[in-house]
Order: C-alpha cells, then structure tokens, then sequence
C-alpha cells in the first residue's frame, strides 16, 4: 500500500508538470493550428530566467516575472517571425520554430554555461508537507500539483466564461467576422501565443529548481509533450490534462518497479534460463523499458484512435 500510494503521488505530481507544459502547446494549436516546437525551449528559458530573478528579486517576485518575460519573447518572436510564415504554411511554421529551438539553445549556453546551474528551492517549499507510511512526500511537489490544478482552472474560465476567451475561440473559426467587428485576430493571435509561451516558463520557474536546470533539459522534455499532446487529441486542453495525468502515473510506476519478465515467468513456475529464446530481452525490467512507454502508448493511439482521447480537431 506505501508503494503504491507514494508512486501515484509522484506521478500526479510529474503528470501535472507535464500538463503545465502541454497546456500551451494545446492553447496555441488549438487557437492557432501551430505546432511549435521551441515549446520546450521556452520551459527552459523559464527556469534560467527564474533562477537569475531569484538570486535578484527572490522567488516569489521571479514565480510571476520570469513567465511575463517568457510571454513577451513569445509574442515578439510570433510578430516578427512566425506570423511572415504563416501564409506560407504548416512547414515553415515548423521550420522556423525548430530553428527558433536551437537559438535558445546555444544563446543559454553562451549566458549560463553548458553545466547545471545552483537553482535552489525556495525556503518555503523545502522539507516535507506530509509523511505517509515512513515516506515523506516533498513541499516542492505538492506546489506544483496545486500550481497546475489552479492554472487549469484559470485558463477554462478565460476561455468559456470571459469576453475576451469569447473573442480568442471566435478569432479562430471566423476571423472575418471578429475583424469585421472590431477586434485585430493578428493581435489576438500574437497574445495567445505569447500566453502559451508563458505558461511553458512558469512550468520552467517551479519545474526548474525542484527538479535539474541545465541546456539539456528542453530536450529532455520536448517529445514527451507532443506525446501528450496527440495522445490527449491536438487542440484538446481536458485531453492534455487527462494524458499527461496518465503518461505521468505510468512511467512513474514503471521506474519503480524493477523487475524482469524473466523473474515473473520463474515466479509463476516456468523454467527460465540462459538458454531460453529471447533471454536478454526477458531479463530487461520494468524500470528499464520506462523510457519507451509514452512512445509505445503514442503508436498505440495513431494505429486505434488517431484523434486522440479526447480530441475533436480533424486538421
């Protein structure tokens, strides 16, 4: 029962920092059918900006101003870059944002070094909130499942119940008509962006310190959330939550289970040796093969369900 209960508590709390990442990349493609693949990019620069503003300001005051920083990237970037591709495509746009990646990348290095930088929790967030069964379930975790589960909620009534979510979903099946009105969907468009690139920096800030900040980490990240984001259904926000909730409890338990098909069978009374055919695959454990099962389960969902779990958008 201990093991149990802590590794569902560690995979909720992975799964909703991977929801706090997904959920911008599934805001931007659902307003705006982009596909950014410097989502990632814009995590890490969340975290090094949080932990430069920390040593400043401390990290309180960086919680809320290094995802305003990231936002504004975001949105200079979608003016100025990707909205002179828009016309051309879904390729350029892809291009032009996997180029995008790569420049946040070496510029990081060349400002914070190639090395993990000492981005340190917050007194407030250090030690243990509980202990259960021996086990002591930590502050920094807990922060991020309650930081996740309020921003969902933020982020569905400013899309369902405010004028300007109103005119955000109406910019994107009739930008005509919205224009016609009044509104400017390029503006529009340039502030979603730059909100989504927001929320992947405040993932970076709380993301950062209670896990690694280093150049890697962006890559270490970014297929999982497109994972995430087809598995829940492009555009979907109820399926992003739901995948990364699922992907996170899995992977979880899977790293912590370290045993062996091989052990398995010999446990259930058949005779396992060296020379039976497939031993070296049999004698791989559960937690090795980790890594591969949000890719399994993504294939798995192409093949039976290509819309995803809950997704609507057929583009």
């Amino acid at each position: 029962m201990e093991f149990f209960l802590i590794s569902l508590l560690n995979g909720v709390s992975y799964g909703l920092l991977l929801f706090m990442l997904s959920s911008g990349l599934t805001l931007i493609f659902s307003m705006m059918g982009v596909l950014n693949f410097a989502h990632a990019s814009f995590y890490m620069l969340g975290a090094y900006f949080g932990y430069t503003l920390s040593g400043v300001v401390g990290f309180w005051p960086a919680l809320v101003l290094a995802p305003l920083l990231v936002g504004a990237l975001g949105a200079v970037f979608e003016r100025y870059s990707l909205r002179r591709v828009h016309k051309f495509g879904n390729v350029p746009e892809l291009l032009v944002t996997f180029g995008l990646s790569y420049l946040v990348l070496e510029l990081v290095q060349l400002v914070w070094g190639r090395s993990t930088v000492p981005y340190g929790l917050p007194e407030q967030l250090q030690g243990p909130l509980f202990t259960l069964y021996g086990t002591q379930f930590p502050k920094s975790r807990s922060f991020i499942m309650l930081l996740a589960v309020l921003m969902l909620v933020s982020v569905w009534l400013l899309l369902t119940r405010t004028r300007v979510g109103l005119v955000i979903q109406a910019a994107l099946k009739h930008p005509e008509m919205v224009e016609a009105l009044g509104h400017n969907v390029p503006r529009v468009f340039m502030l979603v962006f730059g909100g989504g690139a927001a929320l992947a920096g405040l993932a970076g800030v709380i993301g950062g310190n209670t896990y690694v900040t280093e150049p890697a980490m962006a890559a270490s990240v970014g297929s999982i959330i497109f994972v995430v984001v087809v598995v829940g259904g492009m555009g979907s926000l109820a399926g992003a939550f739901l995948a990364s909730l699922l992907i996170g409890i899995v992977q979880t338990f899977a790293v912590a289970l370290d045993q062996s098909a091989a052990t398995a069978l010999q446990a259930l009374g058949f005779a396992v040796t060296e020379q039976t055919f497939g031993y070296e695959l049999l004698k791989l454990t559960i937690s090795q093969v980790a890594p591969i099962l949000p890719y399994l389960f993504l294939v798995l969902i192409l093949i039976f369900r290509p819309r995803g779990l809950l997704g609507t958008r057929e583009d």
